[in-house]
């Protein structure tokens, strides 16, 4: 019985591991990697340049699997409702995400999730998100939920890792509002 049950125990725990984000391995500090990439707002495309975004304020770059699933849904809705918070301090959000590209158009003007108020940019073979050390271990191909902001000196001043999508909005408003200071 003792045996069986640390097996499950391990199981159990090796799953857990297998099923999390990979923790981010850009620090706060450091500088975070420039990057241009195919996005959409509202439905329509054009390419997002951090770099670019970085000069009107900081920038809130939030890594997600991919459009239509639920975390991703809810975490678009919760950035979407809080947009104006975000613009108040002269804070750009975009989302980048490596799965589901094809549904990228759809979901940056669905009023259920992004709203047409943020652009989502695809990441295409998940290059950006390998740079930011933002893949899941399950699926190396697609971005896992990892939530970065970048001042505009290109310093990466707070990340937050974390599958589920309920405090990514709270944790880099708060990041974002810090920098004011």
């Amino acid at each position: 019985m003792k045996i069986s049950m640390k097996l499950a125990a391990l199981a159990f725990a090796g799953a857990a591991t297998l099923a999390s984000p990979a923790f981010a391995a850009l620090k706060e500090g450091t500088k975070a990697p420039d990057f241009t990439a195919p996005a959409y707002l509202a439905g329509n495309a054009f390419n997002f340049n951090l770099a670019d975004a970085l000069k009107k304020g900081p920038v809130v770059v939030y890594f997600f699997p991919a459009p239509h699933t639920s975390g991703c849904n809810v975490e678009a809705h919760l950035f979407s409702e809080a947009i104006d918070q975000f613009k108040a301090l002269h804070a750009t959000v975009i989302g980048v995400t490596a799965g589901n590209l094809d549904e990228l158009a759809d979901f940056s003007k669905e009023t259920e999730h992004c709203g047409g108020k943020f652009p989502v940019a695809a990441d295409k073979g998940a290059k950006i998100a390998k740079q930011y050390d933002a893949t899941l271990m399950m699926r190396p191909g697609w971005s896992d939920r990892t939530s970065y902001v970048i001042a505009p000196s290109g310093k990466i001043t707070h990340v937050y890792s974390d599958l589920s999508p309920t405090k990514h909005v709270e944790e880099t408003l708060a990041a974002v509002k810090a920098l004011e200071k």
